[in-house]
């Protein structure tokens, strides 16, 4: 219930002050004007809606009834920085290595306030203990999930409310991983993110009156991988990787697949293209919407299965995620998501 009671407040806060956001977005000159093919709307829409995201997030967060953990102060401050990242870039477009700077700062901040990978499941519990310490490496991993994610939900933030949905669909997901694997702070911060998502999106589905920009896009992914770690994957009874993997799993396929087709036709890593699944879905004749809500429909289906898994063994639950990436790979590989599309 008063997790509940959190979610409802974030969301009104989030609600109410998107408008001034706008306000600030355009007063500011954060406003994106269309100026390529690979825009889908055709007039200036302020960004920063991340901001308000932020602001509802936080403020909960801090008057929440009980006092901010380390773990949760970590994850607060690594937010902050990425939201200021954001803004920046909202505001006059980062160079890729100067957005990677801020995501590296805040995934060390985490590794600084204790919220790391230091385990994850043995698949092979027959051969050894059933969670293996990672030991120095943990660090390296816990920047390289934080920055993936990250980007990763950056990356897909291409259609009005799609990468607001897939947020929120994912915080639900986690949610309800936490509950299951009894970790009350990942449980709190999720539903506080949920809330704070959900008043935000009535302006950004569309017709979107504001984007989330960077700032918004970012720091999603950014909490998503900061609250997986701090929910599943330190508990003892998930299987690290794989539940957050599925649960956050949209994101992380596209962006994958978006690499591997780069990298099969020559083109550099970072250069964009028209060849993500929310692009093959208008080119299928698809709508905005019906495309967004298609690939909420996916990513219910994945969060399904996430939450599924946490009801299985071990060895089941790798092999259930072995199946959903072969099936997965398969339908890409059909449609021809590794060919080239610019």
């Amino acid at each position: 219930m008063r997790d509940f009671t959190l979610a409802i407040l974030a969301c009104l806060i989030a609600f109410c002050i998107t408008p001034i956001i706008k306000k600030l977005a355009f007063k500011i000159k954060a406003v994106d004007i269309p100026k390529n093919p690979r825009k889908i709307h055709k007039k200036p829409i302020p960004l920063l809606g991340g901001l308000a995201i932020f602001i509802a997030f936080g403020l909960v967060l801090i008057l929440k009834p009980y006092s901010l953990s380390i773990n949760e102060r970590g994850i607060l401050i690594g937010a902050l920085i990425i939201v200021i990242g954001g803004i920046i870039d909202d505001m006059r477009e980062l160079k890729p290595w100067q957005k990677l700077l801020f995501q590296v700062i805040a995934a060390l901040t985490l590794v600084f306030h204790g919220v790391y990978i230091s385990y994850v499941t043995n698949p092979f519990m027959n051969f050894g203990a059933e969670m293996l310490n990672i030991g120095f490496i943990s660090i390296p991993f816990t920047v390289i999930w934080v920055v993936g994610i990250t980007n990763a939900l950056n990356l897909i933030d291409g259609l009005d409310g799609l990468a607001a949905g897939i947020g929120f669909i994912s915080s639900v997901t986690i949610y309800i991983v936490a509950v299951i694997a009894d970790r009350g702070s990942a449980t709190t911060l999720t539903a506080i993110l949920a809330g704070s998502i959900l008043g935000f999106l009535p302006y950004n589905f569309n017709p979107a009156s504001i984007f989330m920009g960077d700032t918004g896009s970012q720091l999603l992914g950014f909490l998503l991988a900061a609250i997986s770690m701090e929910g599943a994957v330190k508990s003892a009874t998930a299987f690290a990787i794989a539940v957050p993997i599925l649960a956050i799993g949209l994101p992380i396929y596209d962006t994958i697949f978006a690499m591997i087709r780069r990298k099969v036709n020559g083109k550099p890593m970072m250069q964009a293209d028209r060849g993500h699944l929310h692009h093959r879905l208008l080119d299928f004749g698809f709508s905005q919407r019906q495309s967004v809500i298609i690939m909420y429909l996916i990513s219910t289906c994945l969060g399904a299965v996430a939450i599924l898994a946490m009801q299985i063994s071990t060895r089941r639950a790798y092999f259930l995620l072995a199946m959903v990436i072969l099936i997965i790979v398969i339908i890409a590989w059909k449609c021809g998501f590794f060919k080239k599309k610019d």
